[in-house]
């Protein structure tokens, strides 16, 4: 039996006309760059996340530069983040010429353990940015008291994690701002690169709406310095069709979850923790094995599609070894980095396959 990490096709087929129609219609307007269908999106994603605001951007990577960009992080700023996921999250705080401060992760969740936090805090932290790993919200009650008795915004970095929840709330409306991404793999995924900075706050909107744009306002007039990142109507249009299927595409993975777990004998494979208050939404379905690397060989000889998430940690990347992070400073994480490996766990994902890959993890780790 073949089992791919992830296959788009099958949610395809699902909703071609829908898309084909959507796609059309943008064909015929000739309307390709922001528009009428950007400001849709925009409209439909912060009621769906329970914000005031929502910006389209061209990339998650660019929702997070977006939303440090629009506080005013810059050099010498430092903003405090985790070490253990996609490298957008501490590029963007780098890019902006501030300096990522690496905190450790909680063995369970693998987000950002809100006791290491406070210690890290100089007069130089502009603000929190926490992780919402493989799509299950970090601590935010408690990183938000933090913040707010040290005066720091909180931008969650929310890239794989539209429709999680925390304590009855979504992801995207728990900090000052969250970020977004709908790279093709995400639960919602675009045909191509797109993201989204969501807000309440009046002033990071205005301000997010025109860095975006080049820092002009009206056009060609230019009080900032900003960036060309804007969405594109062919992808607002598709994630527009998609963004009504997120919750059963979500329930799905939740139960191919649950299907997982009641297959594993914890003792042997160390299986997902969903926190209480939260819905996880299980962009990645992470187990902990020994022999990991093994293991994921074992997969591809069987046909069963793996992945590492993530397999070095930002403080131990070569380009941040001028940090000074060594290794074993953030033993947590780095212990993690060894263990971990995400099965697939899409939503149309059928029973057989499921048992197969299960069986065939059991048996290897057995």
């Amino acid at each position: 039996m073949q089992v791919p990490l992830l296959d788009l096709k099958r949610q395809y087929v699902t909703i071609e006309s829908d898309i084909k129609q959507a796609i059309e219609e943008v064909l015929s307007s000739q309307h390709f760059i922001m528009g009428p269908k950007v400001k849709e999106l925009e409209q439909a994603v912060a009621g769906y996340c329970g914000t005031r605001h929502a910006v389209a951007c061209a990339s998650g990577s660019d929702a997070l530069l977006l939303a440090l960009w629009a506080l005013g992080v810059g050099a010498g700023d430092e903003v405090i983040t985790s070490a253990f996921t996609f490298f957008a999250t501490g590029g963007s705080i780098s890019r902006l010429g501030a300096k990522p401060v690496f905190v450790d992760i909680r063995e369970d969740t693998y987000n950002i353990d809100p006791d290491l936090i406070e210690s890290c805090i100089t007069d130089r932290t502009k603000a929190i940015m926490p992780v919402h790993l493989f799509g299950q919200c970090a601590e935010m009650d408690w990183i938000n008291d933090i913040a707010a008795r040290r005066g720091l915004a909180v931008i969650e970095d929310a890239a794989q994690a539209i429709g999680a929840e925390y304590n009855g709330r979504r992801a995207g409306a728990l900090g000052t701002m969250g970020a977004f991404s709908f790279f093709p793999t995400k639960n919602l995924g675009g045909y191509g690169d797109g993201g989204m900075v969501t807000t309440d706050d009046d002033e990071l909107y205005d301000m997010l709406s025109i860095l975006r744009l080049h820092g002009a306002r009206p056009k060609y007039y230019h009080k900032h310095i900003g960036m060309n990142s804007r969405l594109d109507a062919l992808q607002a249009a598709v994630l527009l069709v998609k963004l009504p299927h997120l919750d059963t595409w979500n329930d799905a993975r939740r139960a191919n979850a649950a299907r997982y777990n009641s297959l594993f004998d914890a003792a042997v494979v160390g299986t997902p923790v969903e926190a209480a208050g939260r819905r996880h939404i299980y962009n990645q379905y992470t187990i902990r094995v020994d022999k990991r690397d093994d293991l994921g060989d074992h997969l591809r000889e069987k046909g069963i599609g793996s992945e590492i998430y993530y397999p070095v940690p930002l403080h131990l990347q070569e380009c941040y070894a001028d940090l000074g992070y060594e290794k074993g400073s953030l033993a947590v994480t780095e212990k993690a980095a060894l263990e971990v490996l995400s099965l697939p766990v899409f939503a149309e994902l059928a029973a057989e396959e499921i048992e197969y890959v299960a069986d065939t993890v059991k048996g290897f780790a057995v």
